[in-house]
């Protein structure tokens, strides 16, 4: 397993991107667009959009690759799937003016395991007051695989049973 990023991700309308270094998105629902799960888009070639809880701070992230399907950890609350074509292996994890770079390391398709935990208390905290953070954490894993329908591994937030009934609208 290799650690791709490890850190706070500052998330701002609760968004985040996995896309190509050096492109800019501008629609922010088009990823997930048309897909069951509402939590991590891939309609968009080489791109990958996903949902936090919080709304504005920062959240604990972290991104690895693997070169087999990784196992669900019991600890997230929700958990989704969907497949990505990697162009290149110069990636970066964006949200609107902050990016760090990750750096795959291989291309071809992927599959992008999105695994969730604390996604209700982050929505309820909308935004970390003084002295405060983020209860809500993130893990996204990737490994080669032929590309196959998004998925819903594990549903237990409200705030996931929200977001998955957005892509149908």
């Amino acid at each position: 397993m290799t650690v791709l990023f490890d850190g706070q991700l500052w998330v701002h309308y609760a968004y985040f991107d996995v896309v190509p270094s050096g492109e800019f998105v501008e629609d922010l629902i088009a990823a997930r667009r048309g897909q069951r799960n509402g939590l991590l888009g891939a309609q968009e070639p080489h791109r990958l959009g996903g949902i936090t809880g919080l709304h504005t701070g920062e959240v604990a992230f972290r991104v690895e690759w693997t070169e087999t399907e990784p196992s669900i950890g019991s600890e997230w609350e929700d958990v989704v799937e969907a497949s990505i074509d990697i162009r290149d292996g110069d990636y970066a994890l964006d949200s609107f003016d902050h990016s760090h770079p990750l750096n795959i390391p291989r291309s071809g398709w992927h599959r992008a395991r999105y695994n969730l935990r604390a996604m209700d208390a982050g929505r309820d905290m909308d935004t970390p007051g003084e002295n405060q953070t983020a209860p809500d954490s993130y893990l996204l894993q990737f490994w080669p695989a032929p590309p196959s329908p998004d998925a819903i591994l594990k549903q237990t937030s409200r705030n996931a049973a929200y977001w998955h009934t957005v892509p149908a609208r």
